[in-house]
């Protein structure tokens, strides 16, 4: 079975730098070209000199940037014709108009590619946008989340979301751009493929409407089956990190449900667990291989998946209250005893 998670032929991926990118320009007409994809032109409307910034990484089907700049802007945009614009206000006061609405402090932003449009931003401003493929989106819905396209709420410029998911959103938008390798170190097709399903899940919990439902429960033997196929997946394929949209197109699973059986079973979620899988491989292989022959962290890290070192380390350290290099080191301490 094709996982949704690769493109389908006429699915050509965007080009990009597949990195996290950041500058700061001094002109509001450098800040409007220097976002990718986008045709735009910004207007200063207050007095002052202009500062911006930008972090945006470029994915092969999503393009995720966070915006600030300094002084009030009226801005003519228009996204590329192939894609679908969300733009997320960061502040929770003045968050600007689109076209003739305001966008509440608890909304989101939306237009379709090809269709030129108004935003007008106070000084001070902050938004993060996502741009994501039609066809990619469409296909996410009915083989990720099992949701029809007519459930789906991509029709009004402003979306009231709720104030707290919101906020949710912002900060799992933020950590995205923190913790994603820089211009220096591109990101792997892996590696791609599940920051882009961590940001079309993040919108679907957010952009459908009360109508869709996931489908009713399976028995409990069948949802512990679930639970323990994905485990034996990622473990089948422990060289690279699998993405939910896989592990729901292998199981036949949306992905509240598979949320759902490893909430019921072990209180987190898959990605959670799953990585927690994966960490405890490779403490495994360190504590292990040392014991017989030299080992290093970096070749285990990476037979296990782990291609981004730095953020590998944080992780493991948070899960096993030590750094690997301290695992290993007790390891060989063993050996040598």
């Amino acid at each position: 079975m094709t996982s949704p998670a690769e493109p389908d032929a006429q699915d050509t991926a965007w080009s990009g730098p597949f990195c996290v990118e950041r500058r700061v320009v001094h002109d509001a007409n450098d800040q409007a070209r220097a976002i990718t994809g986008w045709t735009q032109e910004y207007d200063q409307l207050t007095p002052g000199a202009f500062e911006g910034a930008l972090t945006e990484l470029c994915l092969d089907h999503v393009h995720l940037f966070a915006e600030s700049t300094s002084h009030a802007l009226r801005q003519t945009c228009e996204v590329r014709p192939d894609a679908y614009w969300f733009g997320i206000p960061a502040g929770d006061t003045d968050c600007g108009r689109i076209g003739a609405r305001a966008i509440a402090a608890d909304a989101l932003a939306f237009k379709p590619g090809s269709v030129e449009f108004e935003l007008v931003t106070p000084a001070r401003y902050r938004i993060f946008g996502i741009v994501v493929k039609h066809s990619v989106l469409l296909r996410h819905a009915s083989d990720v989340e099992h949701i029809a396209s007519g459930e789906l709420l991509f029709a009004d410029e402003s979306m009231s979301i709720g104030s707290a998911r919101k906020a949710r959103l912002c900060a799992a938008l933020n950590a995205i751009l923190a913790d994603t390798p820089h211009a220096s170190m591109p990101l792997s097709p892996a590696a791609r493929d599940n920051l882009q399903s961590q940001i079309l899940a993040s919108l679907f919990d957010l952009c459908v409407t009360d109508r869709a439902h996931p489908a009713p429960l399976a028995s409990k033997p069948h949802r512990k089956w679930i639970v323990e196929a994905a485990r034996a997946y990622v473990l089948a394929h422990r060289d690279r990190p699998v993405a939910v949209p896989e592990l729901c197109a292998q199981l036949r699973v949306s992905r509240r449900m598979l949320q759902y059986c490893f909430q019921e079973f072990y209180g987190m979620t898959p990605v959670a667990y799953l990585r927690a899988i994966r960490l405890n491989g490779v403490r495994r292989a360190l504590r292990e291989g040392a014991r017989v022959k030299a080992v290093s962290v970096q070749d285990i890290a990476a037979a296990w998946g782990f291609w981004h070192l730095s953020q590998f380390s944080a992780d493991y350290r948070k899960l096993f209250g030590e750094r690997p290099s301290d695992t290993l080191r007790d390891a060989i301490g063993v050996r040598a005893a």
